[in-house]
């Protein structure tokens, strides 16, 4: 069931579960392999996984709920670039595959709110 965005409370909430989402996909990019290509493919899933949570608290204090819509729109873009990240990892066998199926259930269950706050900002 998706949150209802009405009340303070959960805004902060669900900015609380960015935040430690992004704090545990940290620590699992510092923990992959220091191969050439997990380095690389961990810096693009760093700037997409940190552009989530950077681009909802930019909405949060938009001017306007056009800009706060682009905003949020962003964040939306970024969690389905870091699933392609993540799935390259685990495809390529560079990191746990259940690890990496936390990632992608929750970056699925972080899309899902954040395309329902665009559809009611409509």
């Amino acid at each position: 069931m998706l949150p209802d965005f009405e009340s303070p409370r959960t805004h902060g909430e669900f900015r609380k579960r960015l935040y430690f989402f992004t704090l545990k996909l940290i620590e699992f990019i510092d923990s992959l392999p220091k191969d050439n290509v997990s380095q690389r493919i961990g810096n693009e899933l760093f700037g997409s996984g940190t552009c989530v949570i950077g681009n909802y608290i930019e909405g949060e204090s938009a001017a306007t709920k056009k800009s706060m819509g682009e905003f949020i729109l962003k964040s939306l873009k970024c969690t389905n670039e870091g699933k392609l990240w993540l799935a390259l990892l685990r495809d390529s066998k560079r990191a746990n595959p259940q690890k990496v199926k936390w990632f992608l259930d929750e970056l699925d269950e972080i899309s899902q709110i954040l395309s329902s706050l665009i559809n009611a900002k409509e």
